[in-house]
């Protein structure tokens, strides 16, 4: 999972790209990195934060009116330099590109690049087979008289070829800004704009949080397989490149986007109320009483605040979270990720002592977390702790751009209820019940993979195979 922007218009856009990537940095924290095109591209990547890889010296120099922004999170490929986005090529001529999600055919499309087109992908980002394989598409059309509809067919061509998820966006030097989302649709992409004196300004970008502070008006989510293009006129070109049946991220919902975003219509705080407002019913049907509601913060604040006000309780917020330290989601190792509960969370012994509690986190991936936080609850003096996770049982790994690790990691995979309930210490443990959620999200068809092993998208065996590999190394170079 990553933040992706891109903006075309007016003349710095490096402060709207700097700006809109500071909106998304709850999106990865491993690398940061910014292109703009001005005569050349002009880059600047790092490891780090937003604010810890630009300064002001590098807002100079990269000039232009046209450019890209990047924030990562590891998913495919090591955390090292070379894998930070944007990458650019000259080949066939100059092209830009940034993405967000996992390429699931990765192995086969590396290989098809080498023989047919003689390419070698540099990083083991797979970001670079969608940029090497939209280039050897272009390089067949006529490149002294490229038009829209030869970009459009270049990107279809990809997307027939590359499975998995993705949204992409593309500076092609000379020509304009370049969008384009995977057949089913399972990564976000916002297309925004604004009008100033000079004239519009377009943008693309991961979630409408972007647009919401940089004052633009929010156009609309890009659908399945759609392309679309702005030209160096500010002329804006869509259509339907290679489309299948919608399957959007469920897991955006739940944990991943930042709670004041919308997508599709559908707004995230709204849709965590409900999923709570729904775990509430359980809690009634079991008979249990608690004295109060609180959350993990700060994801599972609006389901705990649909519980509590369904089950006509209060919500205190009994953990303080320091904002300084990352995501322990994110963290890739297992000792890394208990540090960080223990350093994040603190707990208000007042709100806690002598109380059932019903404490809730937006989901329950390995188990270890959830039990350090019973832990911290019990010993500030909770009389109770009843375990709630807004999201059902997370029992397959996801192979789209969130880092769920191997089956064998995932409690749910593993242990029913009642035995996670006995791992991590709570009096009492409840899912979101996967067969509600269409009752939240409607009309709207989600990839929910994750809870039911239902792949929208490509033959996973193989993707899976190299997540448990991949893991068992990771594991074995930690010892």
């Amino acid at each position: 999972m990553c933040g992706i922007v891109g903006f075309i218009g007016e003349e710095k856009i490096v402060y709207d790209i700097m700006s809109g990537l500071l909106t998304l940095q709850h999106r990865g924290q491993d690398s940061a990195g910014i292109v703009t095109f001005k005569d050349i591209f002009h880059t600047k990547k790092g490891l780090g934060l937003v604010n810890e890889v630009f300064n002001e010296k590098h807002v100079d120099r990269l000039c232009g009116n046209i450019g890209l922004g990047h924030v990562r999170y590891t998913t495919h490929g090591t955390g090292d330099i070379q894998n930070a986005q944007p990458i650019t090529t000259n080949y066939p001529f100059g092209i830009s590109m940034v993405h967000n999600g996992n390429v699931t055919n990765f192995k086969k499309m590396n290989k098809a690049l080498y023989n047919d087109y003689h390419v070698l992908p540099t990083s083991s980002n797979d970001l670079e087979i969608l940029l090497y394989t939209f280039a050897a598409e272009l390089k067949s059309k006529d490149l002294k008289k490229i038009k829209v509809e030869d970009i459009f067919d270049a990107v279809k061509l990809t997307q027939e070829k590359l499975e998995g998820a993705y949204a992409v966006i593309s500076v092609i030097a000379n020509y304009g800004l370049l969008g384009f989302m995977d057949p089913n649709g399972i990564r976000p992409m916002i297309l925004g704009k604004k009008v100033t004196k000079k004239g519009v300004v377009y943008g693309l970008a991961s979630e409408s949080i972007t647009f919401d502070h940089l004052g633009y008006e929010i156009i609309r989510n890009l659908m399945p397989g759609e392309i679309i293009f702005i030209d160096n006129n500010h002329k804006v070109h869509s259509t339907i490149g290679h489309a299948k049946k919608q399957h959007f991220c469920v897991f955006e919902y739940i944990y991943f986007a930042r709670e004041d975003s919308v997508f599709y219509k559908k707004n995230v705080a709204g849709r965590r109320v409900r999923m709570g407002e729904y775990i509430a019913k359980q809690i009634k049907e079991a008979g249990l009483t608690p004295d109060v509601v609180i959350d993990v913060p700060a994801s599972g604040y609006f389901s705990a605040s649909g519980l509590a006000e369904a089950l006509e309780i209060p919500y205190h917020r009994g953990l303080v979270k320091s904002n300084y330290i990352g995501r322990s989601f994110i963290a890739p190792k297992q000792s890394e990720r208990e540090n960080i509960v223990k350093q994040k969370l603190n707990p208000i012994k007042k709100a806690i002592n002598g109380k059932k509690i019903v404490v809730v986190d937006d989901s329950i991936v390995r188990g270890t977390t959830s039990k350090r936080i019973v832990q911290i609850l019990k010993n500030a003096g909770a009389k109770k702790v009843y375990f709630v996770s807004a999201a059902p049982p997370v029992i397959n790994p996801c192979v789209y751009g969130i880092d769920m690790s191997a089956k064998t990691e995932l409690i749910a995979a593993n242990l029913n209820i009642e035995e996670t309930c006995s791992f991590i210490g709570a009096d009492a443990l409840f899912y979101f019940k996967p067969e509600n959620l269409k009752d939240i999200f409607g009309d709207l068809t989600i990839c929910d993979a994750c809870f039911t092993g239902h792949y929208p998208a490509g033959n996973v065996e193989e993707m899976l195979e190299d997540i448990e590999n991949e893991k068992k190394q990771m594991r074995l170079s930690f010892q």
